[in-house]
């Protein structure tokens, strides 16, 4: 059996932009600072430091707070699907402060109450992968999955081809999970 290639150019600066391990972030290293991190070393810190609008990094909701924010995947699993994080380059849940984990997780329910409302899925599928072994594809950065499912939404592509196909562009995405959350805090 031959293994097949799909030509995914659009992934090149994700790859060109990282710190040379294939994606992943090296943050998690021991004795690496939790604290904060330079915005070179980790793809979610350097969003957060780009400087550039929210609509156009895809940040969908920042925490009154400020220490916790709802991002849209640049690789998504299914269409909305997005990450609830904290600002802070911290890898581990131990490592949170007093007060994070429950704005995460305020994050992750307004986010569940956004894609109902933005998509109408059959189900949520919500995780985390927490270090490298575990499957994080930025594992010194801590955050939590979120994304819409709907009953048979993997087809063939998936099942024969190991391949996704999303019906919409990121942006359109962002803008109608986006505009669903504005709804939601309105009421």
């Amino acid at each position: 059996m031959s293994l097949d290639h799909l030509w995914a150019g659009w992934r090149a600066p994700f790859v060109d932009g990282t710190t040379g391990s294939g994606g992943r972030d090296q943050g998690s290293a021991p004795g690496r600072d939790q604290g904060s991190a330079p915005a070179t070393a980790c793809v979610f810190c350097r969003i957060l430091n780009s400087g550039l609008p929210d609509a156009e990094s895809h940040v969908l909701w920042r925490h009154p707070g400020g220490r916790v924010i709802a991002l849209l995947n640049a690789y998504p699993y299914t269409s909305g699907h997005l990450m609830v994080m904290p600002v802070r380059h911290v890898a581990d849940l131990e490592a949170l402060e007093a007060g994070e984990l429950d704005e995460i997780m305020e994050g992750v329910s307004a986010a569940a109450r956004a894609l109902k409302a933005a998509y109408r899925p059959d189900g949520l599928n919500l995780g985390a992968n927490l270090g490298e072994a575990a499957g994080a594809g930025v594992p010194g950065h801590l955050h939590l999955h979120v994304l819409p499912r709907w009953s048979g939404d993997t087809n063939f592509m998936t099942a024969v081809a190991d391949t996704r196909v999303l019906p919409e562009a990121l942006s359109a995405s962002a803008a109608r999970v986006r505009g669903a959350w504005a709804g939601l805090a309105s009421t």
